[in-house]
């Protein structure tokens, strides 16, 4: 028995193949306008090698903000159960989840079951995001994956008085010309997105384990702060962004009775 969750986000998608047991096979790509094309490719890339191909897979659950474009899945499950699912398989003690995509966030309450129980989501602004983040290590011209890292090395932070990505830009912009230093820089853009997301999961109400999923995940300058902020840690999955997938993926295999 195989079977498949693909979760379509608004940055990258990700695919995770189960058998009856564990995980076989897995992918992260950006997204693309063809989602799904590129939906039944990613599966087919993640069979190769394996003598497997999309026909072997018995259910496919999509998830994600494009799910709808997956005329492969036999059904789609929102994000929210999805990373909820997903990150309990993980981790089973998990209470709350932060969810840091590329274009939103998501906190989340879980109960013993793995099952959401409440959630809150920020608005459309990016800022608090992926993409967010992304943005501002272009403009200092610092590679995304060493942005949290830096800002972990400065000696005082930039304050960010506007949350919007475009005017926080500007002020990033106006702060180099000033010779602000670039830890600084990161060290202050970590904050604000960290200010962000504390409110949400204060907001939905936090309880222990934390477990934070998504891109952002990586990122060890935002993830000591908000463990620093809320006064407990946060555990952080393997795969932090394959999450949702791993949890269509169960979703899945549920539904064929495994």
């Amino acid at each position: 028995m195989y079977v498949a969750g693909i979760d379509i986000g608004s940055s990258t998608t990700k695919v995770v193949v189960l058998n009856e047991r564990d995980t076989i096979a897995s992918r992260i790509t950006d997204t693309t306008p063809e989602s799904s094309e590129m939906a039944a490719s990613m599966l087919a890339e993640a069979l190769s090698g394996r003598s497997l191909g999309p026909k072997d897979i018995s259910y496919v659950v999509a998830t994600g903000y494009g799910r709808v474009n997956v005329p492969l899945a036999h059904r789609t499950v929102t994000e929210i159960a999805c990373h909820a699912k997903g990150v309990h398989s993980v981790f089973p003690g998990t209470r709350t989840v932060l969810d840091m995509g590329g274009q939103d966030c998501k906190a989340i309450r879980v109960d013993e079951r793995g099952n959401h129980q409440s959630f809150i989501m920020n608005d459309k602004c990016a800022a608090g995001t992926g993409r967010f983040l992304e943005v501002i290590a272009r403009t200092i011209g610092v590679p995304l994956d060493e942005f949290g890292p830096l800002s972990l090395e400065a000696g005082d932070y930039l304050r960010i008085s506007s949350v919007c990505t475009v005017f926080a830009r500007s002020e990033v912009v106006r702060a180099l010309r000033k010779g602000v230093p670039k830890p600084d820089i990161a060290a202050g853009i970590c904050e604000a997105t960290v200010d962000r997301v504390v409110t949400l999961l204060k907001r939905v109400g936090v309880e222990p384990e934390l477990v934070i999923s998504g891109g952002i995940g990586r990122n060890t300058g935002v993830v000591k702060r908000i463990e620093a902020r809320l006064g407990m840690p946060a555990r952080i999955p393997p795969e932090p962004q394959l999450m949702g997938a791993l949890g269509a993926a169960l979703f899945a295999r549920e539904a064929i009775g495994g």
